[in-house]
């Protein structure tokens, strides 16, 4: 219930946000190169630092400096655990990401919660420039969206989700100030026959990352340590790397409620996705604008 509640109180937020600034939080504040988002780039703040204020955090929003990476903020803001971002269900308080190189060494908080920004990758190395965020989006993509592109229902259409931590400092996932893959970005990565129109293509069935699913398609993220022991964890990684074939990055959303994971839509309503749902639905409901409206009465979430 907690953990409903919270996921609940972070929309609301974006959408406070939304009515405020008239446009949905950009997925952080990168470039865009060659129609992808380069998410190592720019000052990397994620949608999460931009809705502080929006969720009674004005005070930790104050003390980031926007000038600078967020890699490189005076008092480390970045490192702090807000409650609202924590599911009790995962013991991520007193988690933090580290690492010397991705984080300059500087401590990273980790929590609980994703915005799903593309059906595809977060960021796709391997494969022909275009794909993301131009095709096939999610609801809070690139430099940030009006609703009104949200042209398949703002209730139908998935914004956020649950993701796990691990107690390793080097894994990324639930580093909320960051715009990286498990960190406070999802996808579904299952692809299309075509970019101009979404039908799911044949070849990559079974591979889409549903709640909690465990391959053949890993978390990419930029250093998955001890793989091993992640797969023990239920959290399977690779280490993604630039071309072909770990040249994306994508991450599903986890939790360790039984049988599934809360999720939010762009109304701010929310419920609990099964981990046996359709990947062809899934992807459907994560993309904005594919002209497939699912009805969620059917469902059974």
């Amino acid at each position: 219930m907690q953990c409903s509640s919270n996921i609940k109180q972070l929309s609301l937020a974006v959408l406070n946000y939304e009515s405020t600034h008239h446009v949905l939080p950009a997925a952080g504040i990168c470039d865009i190169v060659d129609s992808t988002f380069d998410c190592q780039s720019n000052t990397m703040f994620s949608w999460v630092v931009l809705i502080l204020p929006f969720m009674e955090q004005t005070a930790l929003h104050d003390r980031f400096d926007f000038r600078v990476s967020v890699r490189n903020q005076d008092g480390n803001p970045q490192a702090e655990q807000p409650p609202i971002l924590l599911c009790p269900s995962d013991g991520a308080r007193g988690r933090l990401f580290i690492d010397a190189t991705l984080t300059a060494g500087r401590p990273f908080g980790k929590g609980n919660y994703a915005a799903y920004c593309s059906i595809l990758h977060i960021d796709d190395q391997e494969s022909p420039p275009g794909k993301w965020p131009y095709a096939f989006p999610g609801a809070i993509v690139g430099h940030g969206q009006a609703t009104s592109s949200i042209t398949d229902g703002l209730s139908t259409t998935l914004m956020l989700a649950e993701v796990r931590t691990r107690d390793q400092q080097q894994d990324q996932r639930g580093a909320w100030a960051l715009p990286w893959a498990g960190s406070s970005l999802l996808s579904v990565d299952r692809h299309a026959q075509a970019l101009s129109h979404y039908v799911p293509d044949n070849y990559t069935r079974g591979m889409a990352q549903t709640p909690n699913c465990q391959g053949p398609i890993y978390d990419m993220i930029y250093h998955c340590v001890d793989p091993a022991g992640a797969q023990w964890e239920h959290m399977p990684c690779a280490t993604w790397a630039p071309g072909y074939p770990n040249g994306f990055l994508s991450a599903a959303t986890r939790s360790l409620h039984p049988g599934g994971v809360n999720v939010s839509f762009v109304d701010g309503h929310v419920m609990f996705m099964q981990n046996d749902i359709d990947e062809i639905v899934m992807a459907y409901m994560a993309c904005v604008n594919d002209g497939q409206i699912i009805n969620l009465d059917d469902l059974s979430l």
